[in-house]
């Protein structure tokens, strides 16, 4: 509590003290909750890092009083940082697939809205890409996505139409942002089950 007291009125040395007493029990969350799909792109300890320097950067914007607060800030920060590795270097995996894909065309955001939820869904499922690299796929997206429920839609519209982040689409839908990204994540299941449904019966 003396660490972080004096962290708060500007002592520099105390709030990198207070820092590096954190690293072994983020290191610990970090390995527990990194995605298995990314482990050989990112270590645990290079998350921790990265969030030790954001908190170290915006200690400021910490406005608690207690290290209890400023535990549960730190979590946060270590979270969000765990969620951006995984969307950026999956992103990153699936880049040659995407380029199979002919965008040669000028499309409008609505396309751009479907390739980028096509390319979430790759993540799920790899064998699926070649399927939305045609216009007919794209119009199959947009009729499974219609007929979603309106929670499952509206998730989808923002995230991958309006390119919201997790954190604004949690204020427009009154949610926290843990329970945002599992909706999301439920209406991106339920939408690759309803596309594999149709797969299946074009065959």
């Amino acid at each position: 509590m003396k660490l972080l007291g004096q962290a708060r009125n500007g002592d520099a040395d105390s709030l990198g003290l207070l820092l590096r007493n954190y690293f072994r029990y983020l290191n610990s969350l970090s390995r527990g909750h990194l995605d298995e799909r990314i482990r050989s792109r990112v270590s645990a300890s290079d998350i921790v890092q990265e969030t030790l320097l954001e908190a170290h950067r915006d200690f400021q914007k910490f406005v608690g009083t207690s290290l209890h607060e400023f535990t549960g800030w730190l979590r946060k920060i270590l979270f969000n940082n765990l969620a951006r590795a995984v969307e950026v270097h999956l992103a990153s995996a699936k880049r040659d697939v995407r380029r199979q894909c002919s965008l040669d065309e000028p499309v409008n955001g609505a396309s751009h809205g479907a390739v980028r939820l096509e390319n979430r869904l790759n993540d799920f499922v790899p064998s699926a890409s070649s399927a939305f690299c045609n216009a007919e796929s794209l119009q199959r997206l947009t009729l499974a996505i219609s007929l979603l429920p309106n929670d499952y839609r509206e998730v989808i519209q923002m995230r991958h139409y309006e390119g919201l982040s997790f954190a604004e689409i949690a204020v427009r839908l009154e949610r926290n942002p843990g329970a945002t990204r599992m909706l999301w994540f439920r209406a991106v299941e339920k939408l690759k089950a309803a596309m594999n449904r149709d797969e299946q019966e074009l065959k």
